[in-house]
């Protein structure tokens, strides 16, 4: 199984309403091989965290790749990259 984690440091003032539908719309993708997709605001119990993440489980690599290439998420990911100062993101292999 493939875990794909992203981090963001959002710009100042960014749209609280403009996040949350990211979120739900995220949720609300149906992507082939998606095992599990979980995205929040940082719960702020550390200063110096990022602003928002996002982890998701794939079946296999091809999964991950076919989310990656979806044109619904790729409307998504711009949305969430104009509101940010950084993205990071990186994918590894768990046991599943």
């Amino acid at each position: 199984m493939i875990r794909h984690v992203v981090l963001a440091k959002l710009k100042p003032g960014y749209d609280a309403a403009e996040l949350s539908s990211i979120q739900r719309e995220l949720h609300e993708l149906n992507c082939p091989g998606t095992v599990r997709m979980t995205a929040g605001v940082d719960a702020g119990l550390r200063d110096g965290n990022c602003d928002f993440v996002i982890v998701a489980d794939f079946t296999d690599a091809d999964a991950f790749h076919g989310y990656d290439r979806d044109e619904a998420h790729n409307r998504v990911r711009a949305r969430l990259v104009q509101m940010a100062d950084q993205v990071s993101r990186a994918q590894f292999e768990i046991e599943g």
